[in-house]
């Protein structure tokens, strides 16, 4: 089974998935599940990406992405949740998308799937899911380091060590961003 575009873009869900769980990990309960009247809490977010990427991606080719099941605006409801209980969520919904993918080859890209009725091939629906989960996990990242302030563990590259990362170059592509590469167990 060749794999080579859907290694690439399984690679890159799982350096965006690492990138938030590094970010929420530095915060305390009452950080995750704080929002506003005008900004979702990282709780809040991991409630969207999930309740996403299970719809999306539960029978993937067969059904529309869209399913019946999913309550979309309930994922936006303020909710109190444990760092476990958020993690776990987080965990769900990666997982399904992840299981999908490990089942697909690059022959598959080309085939058609829908998503709220509207037909896409399967690469387009992974580059705007991809994007999607990318723009939230920034969210997560944005949120978790204006909470942490000055005690913010950069997950990238911190200022002043541009000279030093660019010597060894580790993240450039997403298969070097690994739980290992980036310090998680």
């Amino acid at each position: 089974m060749n794999r080579t575009v859907l290694a690439l873009i399984e690679a890159e869900y799982r350096r965006y998935r690492i990138l938030g769980e590094r970010a929420f990990s530095q915060l305390e309960g009452e950080q995750l599940v704080d929002g506003s009247e005008h900004a979702s809490s990282i709780a809040t977010i991991v409630w969207h990406v999930t309740g996403n990427l299970e719809s999306r991606f539960t029978e993937f080719l067969t059904t529309d992405g869209e399913k019946p099941w999913r309550n979309r605006e309930s994922e936006f409801d303020r909710r109190e949740a444990s760092p476990s209980e958020i993690a776990e969520k987080w965990d769900r919904g990666w997982s399904v998308l992840l299981d999908t993918l490990s089942q697909l080859s690059d022959d598959d890209l080309a085939c058609e799937v829908t998503v709220r009725g509207v037909p896409l091939n399967v690469h387009e629906a992974l580059l705007r899911s991809l994007a999607h989960a990318a723009y939230h996990v920034g969210q997560i990242v944005y949120l978790a380091k204006s909470l942490r302030g000055q005690d913010w563990e950069y997950l990238s590259i911190a200022p002043g060590q541009s000279e030093a990362y660019n010597a060894n170059p580790v993240l450039e592509k997403a298969s070097g961003y690994t739980s290992a590469s980036v310090g998680l167990p």
